[in-house]
């Protein structure tokens, strides 16, 4: 078996406050559903998110950072340097999937983007950075801007499978939508963009209209246990440690495979060698036979 390279990347949930519902619920969380053509994951429902970037690991990040520092992020995500990396990535992510971005003015004031001239010329910025013709950190110091590291936490760590095609070590991360920002979608990696409340989003992926992989549902069953946005972020706030979680890929006999997670019979067996076939389980049956996620176990904590 070939073995296929490990990539940093970072995904962030961004979090609101609609309407309540008939319980009191109000908390939405933002989500992306992938390009049905794309080689990876086509299709599935996602949080922003991707691969952490060359530029964005120079060491110039902390003049453009605010509220973190990079040993500080290190220290939260376990590793001697650069992670403060993780947290620009998350935030350059969700600026190219989702026109969101988490900075504040030179006033410390979060940065609007609802007139005209603004949305005009951030949208260059965007096209700028999605095509690797500048870093955001570069936009940054043009703007005077600062990005909103501090007020972006570290919640999970998933490790994709041995055995699949592209493989990343991805930490997840939670924070609230900025006010006077309208989220939206590139229409190249992702398609569609929506707003919805964590329990419905696992509703509809029960029924299977969304397709979601384990780190997506256990994201969510993390934090639908909260009713508002505030009680989320503040549960977030008291995360020390953070377990890893790497699910595993069973071979079954006659051809396929299927997901297991820690805490499962199969885990020990793990990955069973070369897959003659090349068959890598579809979204469905990764969905499916990943049912029994973690409940956001060592992620956010209990709902009061």
């Amino acid at each position: 078996m070939t073995a296929v390279e490990l990539r940093d990347a970072a995904t962030v949930l961004i979090l609101r406050d609609g309407e309540p519902d008939a319980e009191g619920d109000a908390l939405e969380v933002f989500m992306l559903r992938r390009n049905l053509n794309s080689d990876f994951v086509g299709g599935a429902y996602v949080f922003p998110g991707g691969a952490v970037d060359p530029e964005d690991r120079f060491d110039d990040l902390e003049a453009v950072c605010e509220g973190r520092t990079d040993l500080d992020a290190s220290a939260r995500l376990g590793i001697e340097r650069g992670g403060l990396a993780f947290w620009v990535a998350a935030i350059r992510e969700s600026f190219e999937e989702a026109g969101v971005l988490l900075a504040y003015h030179a006033d410390g004031e979060v940065i609007r983007l609802d007139d005209d001239e603004t949305v005009e010329r951030f949208a260059r910025h965007r096209t700028a950075v999605d095509t690797k013709a500048r870093r955001l950190v570069e936009i940054c110091d043009e703007e005077r801007l600062r990005l909103a590291v501090g007020s972006i936490w570290y919640f999970g760590h998933w490790i994709t499978p041995e055995g699949s095609p592209r493989r990343y070590d991805t930490r997840f991360f939670v924070t609230g939508a900025p006010p006077a920002q309208t989220p939206l979608h590139d229409d190249h990696e992702v398609i569609a963009n929506l707003w919805v409340r964590p329990k419905e989003a696992l509703a509809r992926h029960g029924e299977g209209t969304y397709e979601m992989l384990p780190p997506t549902i256990a994201s969510l069953r993390a934090v639908a246990r909260f009713p508002t946005a505030a009680e989320a972020l503040a549960a977030a706030t008291e995360i020390v440690d953070v377990p890893t979680i790497q699910p595993r890929v069973i071979l079954l006999e006659g051809g396929g495979a299927r997901i297991v997670l820690p805490g499962d019979p199969e885990y020990g067996e793990g990955y069973t060698g070369d897959d003659p076939l090349g068959h890598w389980p579809t979204i469905t049956e990764r969905s499916r036979n990943a049912l029994r996620v973690q409940d956001g176990a060592g992620m956010l904590g209990e709902r009061p």
